[in-house]
This record gives structure tokens, sequence and C-alpha cells, in this order.
């Protein structure tokens, strides 16, 4: 598997898993039922990555400040792998590259401002590459399956 930054091309392959996990209602609040363009202004920004295995995508990754200004030291990240890929490392190595990337940016630290606490599969990969839980915001998303459960702000120093 290699990433890779994203290209305009890539979007038809991405658009499929990311409307997806968005409309499974289990760990993004992205408004449900955007077009293809009206998702692609959402995700295609900042520096964005693919996971590829030849031509096909099994993941996305969007990284950059997490705010502009006196906060930008501080970068943030979001992530989707396509359900079919799940369970191959995809996910690992989005988040591998996403704290090297930072790294070499110079960002002080990564800020994950949404982490839903229910979506136990991420957590336990941020806390394996280091982050740490800083807080819990209760009832801050709407789940599907679990109705309403907490956001969790997770944070890795760089430094």
């Amino acid at each position: 598997m290699q990433i890779r930054e994203a290209t305009a091309d890539d979007w038809p392959q991405i658009y499929p898993f990311w409307s997806e996990i968005v409309a499974a209602g289990e760990t993004y609040a992205y408004p449900e039922g955007l077009t293809s363009e009206e998702a692609k202004d959402l995700w295609m920004y900042d520096h964005v990555v693919v996971a590829v295995e030849g031509e096909e995508i099994f993941g996305s990754a969007k990284m950059g400040p997490n705010r502009p200004g006196r906060g930008s030291h501080i970068g943030t990240a979001s992530f989707m792998v396509s359900p079919n890929a799940r369970g191959k490392g995809v996910g690992r190595a989005l988040g591998e590259y996403c704290v090297s990337w930072h790294r070499e940016q110079g960002f002080h630290g990564i800020q994950f401002n949404a982490v839903v606490e229910t979506n136990t599969t991420a957590v336990r990969l941020w806390k394996s590459l280091g982050f740490q839980i800083i807080g819990t915001v209760p009832d801050a998303f709407d789940s599907t399956s679990y109705g309403r459960v907490g956001l969790h702000v997770m944070y890795l120093p760089l430094t």
C-alpha cells in the first residue's frame, strides 16, 4: 500500500465511501445527502492524501492547521477508510503518515476535535499512536446506533 497526495481525479473513488460513511451516522457530523461537488468542497482542501494499492483507493485523509492565525501551530486531520478495506491497516498507515507529515511541517502538536467515543477502533488506533483524550464533550454526537454520545478531543504533542 502506498500513501500519496490526492488529486482531483481521485475524488470519484473517494466519494462513494465518503458518502457511505457519512450516511451510516456513526463517525462524522457532515450533513447527509450532499452531492459529490458539495462533499468535495468539504474534503478536498489543505493536504489530502489517499491510500492506494495499484489503482484502487482504500482510504483518504486530510490534514492541516486546526485553526487559523494564532492557532495554526496545532494541526488536525480527518480520516476515512473504505468499508471494503477495514482491518487491512489502512487507518494505521494514514495515521502514521499524518503524524510524520505534521512533524515535517513543523507543527507543535495534533488535535482531533471530534472523535466519537463509540468509535472504539479509531480511539484505540489514536491512543496507540500516542494521542491522549484530553476531554469529552458529553452528548455532542447523535449516533445512529447509540443515540447521543460524547465526542473526545484528542491530542498528540509533537515537540
